[in-house]
């Protein structure tokens, strides 16, 4: 049930997306913001997530984000039934009760989970943004963590594109003592610009710097350069990420979107602004030739789902 209530997000609400200005770029602040209840929260795994997890959780529907650079090549935004027709990034279902939720329902999926996938893992979140600026004034997110702190699954992986992260450090700390946690920061690049796309929701910088604290309180932290992006000092990049965390992840639009070719991809506009950066980087021999500089700085260095799965290269 969706309460017929529309908000427009706030020039508050992006404080954390770049300023337009210095990038000749121009968000809408036109996105639908409506609160909604929903049944069940926890979705059993199928398709790329199988292997990774028994369940995803989405506390939003939609993402206030999907106008930045991580939406451009977003597989999301081809998912006729979760956008309706809409245009990615236009819209936010809030799942104010998705707490609630997964008290009332984590107990029959962990024991479906045990039985059927050998353990009761959440991929939080794999179809929207946990940290978008709408969480600081609704807490879906933070609820889950909470509601999970009392009936933990056996594995967590929260996936972020967003310095905001950092801001739950001590549901992290608490959580991290009941399951096993591993947090991820994706950091697709170097770079924060591609020609005549728009700017990241978040920084380069602030990605890596959220990804250095994170992994200085002992948590367990991932950069997954997902989708990979041309990267100008490959060297310097994988260093930093070295430093930064205690593994990465590459995968590329190849192999990543859901389809073995990228077509899902290669129907907007990123292949074509990566071509004009690095012409080989629309290409998986792109993503190969990074692994191999990847290794030479990082003990763990996972390559597509299976990285993700935490199933790194021998």
């Amino acid at each position: 049930m969706t309460r017929n209530r529309a908000l427009l997000l706030t020039r508050q609400d992006l404080d954390g997306i770049q300023s337009a200005r210095g990038y000749g770029f121009r968000y809408s602040l036109r996105v639908d913001i409506r609160t909604t209840r929903v049944r069940n929260v926890l979705t059993r795994t199928s398709g790329f997530l199988k292997s990774v997890t028994s369940h995803s959780l989405q506390p939003y529907r939609g993402c206030s984000l999907g106008s930045s650079l991580c939406g451009v090549g977003c597989y999301v935004r081809h998912n006729l039934w979760l956008t309706e027709g809409r245009p990615w990034g236009s819209f936010v279902e809030v799942r104010e009760n998705a707490p609630a939720a997964y008290r009332e329902s984590c107990e029959r999926e962990r024991r479906w989970a045990r039985r059927s996938r050998g353990r009761f893992g959440v991929f939080l979140s794999s179809s929207t943004e946990p940290f978008m600026p709408q969480e600081r004034r609704y807490g879906v997110t933070r609820g889950v963590l909470e509601a999970m702190l009392a009936e933990p699954p056996d594995l967590l992986i929260l996936q972020t594109h967003s310095h905001r992260v950092t801001a739950y450090l001590d549901l992290y700390l608490e959580l991290a003592e009941r399951c096993e946690l591993r947090l991820h920061v994706s950091i697709e690049s170097d770079r924060d610009r591609l020609p005549g796309l728009p700017p990241p929701a978040s920084p380069v910088a602030r990605r890596f710097a959220a990804a250095r604290e994170l992994k200085a309180a002992g948590l367990e932290t991932v950069v997954t350069v997902s989708p990979l992006l041309p990267i100008a000092d490959p060297e310097s990049f994988f260093a930093g990420i070295a430093r930064a965390a205690d593994a990465v992840v590459i995968d590329h639009f190849i192999e990543g979107d859901g389809t073995a070719d990228g077509r899902r991809t290669r129907l907007t506009a990123l292949p074509r602004a990566m071509e004009e950066v690095e012409a080989s980087s629309s290409q998986l021999a792109y993503r190969d030739a990074m692994v191999r500089i990847a290794r030479r700085h990082l003990g763990r260095v996972g390559v597509n789902v299976d990285g993700f799965a935490g199933r790194y290269l021998p």
